[in-house]
């Protein structure tokens, strides 16, 4: 049957009088679809051709292109693999036009396990994140050399070792593509042994083989879909399998080779050197006569391990790097462990600084510990039961847990320690952020857990951070480093233009302009907005904000904070004066406009496109649990009192949820003189997704901070300084935040 319908024509199968079946539709701008239908939307196995020349073969569902199909793009490149609404998703291989070829896990872009082979025969196998080379990999040049370690969005970013194609070897830190910190040079020896010739033929065999399985990966990798255009569940694995073993391979051959170096007892030559950004700042050689290589690494762990006396050795980058890998050994053990025990009631028992769990752990492993490449240690683990209840009641499955913190992928390091030189790291997938403590905090924190784990238990959408973990590493002769786990608030698909820390203080409250980078994180004088929200979605925030300041003043606890992160949108209204939504531009040229008013150049970096508020859909929205929220939608005034997502234009519909996905509009007062005698009153209105979470919870009002709050109040205005009693802490951190979001009349 033909249908001529919206400018287009229609032949084919008909249900009534919508295609269903097999047809054909030919769209009024040439473009064609040829396959099966259902009930008028593209479904099954069909293709469609573009009038611009790009072609896609394979599944379709719901109208999108979802399963697995080919896409022939008018470049030249092409695209086999798993799709879903339209995005690339899952395994496939794309041959780009330049001949460079991606063979792995896709989400849009390269997300996950892949191998990339660049037409200049340089190849990447490791992992990826937003489509850059992003946590542990492997990069081989053409010229034969290799580092493996660790990158971040596409430059080499915390340890690894630089393997030189003359046989020597590099290992040390690195910062966005570039030497910094100390790290130690093995130069490649000039002067072999028989013996060690016969060796060095042996590690040229292993590096042959590795170009051969390398090859034999990317033809499988390249056959893991069946010729009928379907993928099957066996190619999957195979393919995440392979690439994972080629990097287990391309990293193991530098440490063969290493090895085999190990019974070379004559004399070594190494260089220890200091790197600032890239630049050489301190060399030193040491020449080690007699000593072989693995007995001189013995000596200097010996050395690490006498000389760990202060928390400020936690800091130099290889010793962070050990403390991370035994933090993911410790975790993957007493997660996997308190997983096999029964769901229970808490007991007294579980709290408290004696419910804890002690483990050592050698490197040569125990009947009761995995052999590791890290230093000994021991790990203390409190209160297993209580945390692993906590995890639960966020809907945190210990499987995925596990995977974020202790995959291959590892964790990152944040440049920037906080006020009390914590160290910080992030999990890869940004779901976790994992904070060193000092004893004070750690105590803080088990003194309040019961209540703590009660008040979280009664309230599903409390602000206050969640706490996933409590742990401590002893190295052998070193000091006790504890940690503890919690969800990133920022965890969002957004990107958050800008971070603020909120107290209700004003002494010293402010950030220095030299200090201000793109990350930075403002304090409450530099804020120059206010938000305005629905007023059931401000009723619901303050009752909350309400409820978490009563519990955090009944333990005496102070110096928290508000956790504010902003998603600009677009102005509200084109017509009002406009600006970039930064508080540090108020310098930016200004041009007059036809009316008269001085007008200021837009960022064009943000979408010229705003946000809706419409009724929730659980069918049309991810509801899945993230690590920092948890409870219902939330209801919105605006629409008759009804659960609500955000609708963002270009991005995703998103659940809203107390501290989540907050839609709102940040208004900012610009007075500007139009003559010599007049004065006018104009706003910034941009709409907004807030993400604001309470932080910085474990400092108890103690003697120490009684003491500095009689000192500092001789010197300033006692209600300006921030260390204040609990009650009037609380009082006046809920009053500042009623004028940040205040009420609409």
């Amino acid at each position: 049957m033909e249908i001529i319908q919206n400018g287009g024509v229609y032949f084919g199968n008909v249900k009534g009088m919508i295609p269903h079946g097999k047809g054909k539709y030919t769209w009024s701008n040439g473009t064609v679809y040829e396959g099966d239908w259902v009930e008028g939307k593209m479904t099954g196995i069909g293709k469609i051709t573009w009038s611009s020349g790009k072609v896609y073969e394979g599944d379709f569902c719901g109208g999108y292109l979802d399963g697995f199909g080919t896409m022939k793009y008018q470049d030249g490149s092409e695209y086999e693999g798993s799709w879903r609404s339209n995005i690339k998703h899952g395994f496939g291989r794309k041959k780009y036009s330049n001949s460079d070829v991606y063979d792995g896990s896709w989400k849009g872009v390269h997300e996950g396990n892949g191998t990339y082979v660049w037409s200049n025969g340089n190849m990447y196998v490791g992992n990826w994140k937003g489509g850059l080379m992003c946590g542990r990999g492997v990069l081989k040049w053409v010229n034969g050399d290799l580092f493996d370690g660790y990158w971040l969005n596409g430059f080499r970013h915390g340890s690894g070792v630089y393997r030189f194609a003359d046989g020597s070897y590099y290992y040390g830190i690195w910062t966005k593509g570039l030497k910094d910190g100390r790290g130690t040079l093995y130069p490649a020896r000039s002067r072999r042994s028989s013996r060690r010739l016969g060796r060095k033929k042996k590690s040229r065999n292993v590096t042959q083989s590795i170009g051969r399985t390398l090859s034999r990966r990317i033809s499988i990798t390249g056959t893991m879909f069946m010729k009928s255009g379907r993928k099957t569940s066996k190619g999957i694995s195979t393919n995440e399998d392979n690439t994972l073993e080629d990097m287990n391979i391309l990293s193991n051959s530098s440490d063969e080779v290493e090895s085999e170096a190990d019974d070379d007892t004559s004399a070594i030559v190494i260089c220890e050197r200091e790197y600032v950004q890239d630049v050489l700042i301190k060399e030193r050689t040491n020449t080690n006569a007699g000593l072989s290589h693995k007995r001189e690494q013995q000596r200097k762990h010996r050395v690490k391990e006498v000389k760990r006396k202060s928390s400020g050795d936690i800091k130099d980058g290889i010793k962070s790097y050990y403390l991370m890998l035994n933090l993911q050994l410790g975790i993957r053990y007493t997660v996997g462990k308190s997983t096999r025990i029964s769901v229970r009631e808490m007991r007294y028992s579980d709290f408290g600084e004696k419910a804890r769990i002690r483990t050592y752990f050698p490197g040569k492993g125990s009947q009761m510990t995995p052999p590791h490449s890290s230093i000994d240690f021991y790990w203390k683990d409190y209160c297993p039961m209580v945390f692993r209840s906590l995890r639960e009641m966020f809907n945190l499955d210990a499987a995925d847990y596990m995977m974020s913190i202790c995959g291959d992928d590892g964790l990152r390091e944040l440049s920037t320690s906080g006020k009390s030189g914590s160290l910080f790291y992030l999990s890869l997938d940004d779901k976790f952020v994992i904070k060193t403590l000092r004893t004070s905090e750690l105590k803080v924190l088990l003194k309040m857990l019961p209540n703590y784990y009660n008040h979280v238990r009664a309230h599903d959408n409390t602000l206050i951070t969640k706490f996933y973990g409590l742990h401590e590493i002893k190295l052998r002769g070193g000091k006790k480093v504890q940690f503890v786990v919690m969800g990133n608030m920022f965890y969002t698909e957004l990107r958050i233009h800008r971070r603020y820390d909120l107290k209700g203080s004003y002494h010293g409250r402010d950030t220095n302009k030299d200090d201000i980078k793109e990350a930075t994180t403002f304090k409450d004088l530099d804020l120059s907005y206010d938000f305005h929200m629905d007023k059931s979605l401000r009723d619901a925030l303050f009752k909350q904000i309400y409820l978490d300041c009563v519990f955090l003043e009944s333990q005496h606890i102070i110096d928290y904070s508000l956790l504010l992160g902003l998603h600009f949108r677009a102005p509200k209204n084109m017509n009002t004066l406009l600006d970039a939504p930064d508080a540090y531009q108020w310098q930016q040229n200004l041009h007059a406009t036809t009316d008269g008013i001085t007008q200021r150049n837009v960022d064009r970096s943000i979408p010229p496109v705003g946000l809706l508020l419409v009724t929730h859909e659980p069918s049309s929205v991810n509801t899945a649990p993230v690590p920092h929220s948890r409870g219902s939608t939330l209801k919105a005034f605006s629409v008759g009192d009804k659960e609500v997502d955000v609708l963002l234009p270009g991005t995703a519909r998103l659940r809203v949820q107390l501290g989540v996905n907050m839609p709102a509009q940040a208004h900012r007062k610009v007075s500007q003189n139009i003559s010599s005698s007049t004065e006018a009153e104009l706003f910034e209105v941009y709409d907004v997704v807030l993400y604001l979470g309470i932080i910085d919870i474990l400092q108890g009002y103690n003697t120490r901070k009684k003491l500095e709050q009689s000192y500092k109040s001789r010197r300033h205005d006692p209600m300006s300084i921030s260390v204040a009693d609990p009650k009037f802490y609380s009082k006046r951190f809920f009053k500042f935040l009623e004028k940040v979001f205040p009420l609409d009349t």
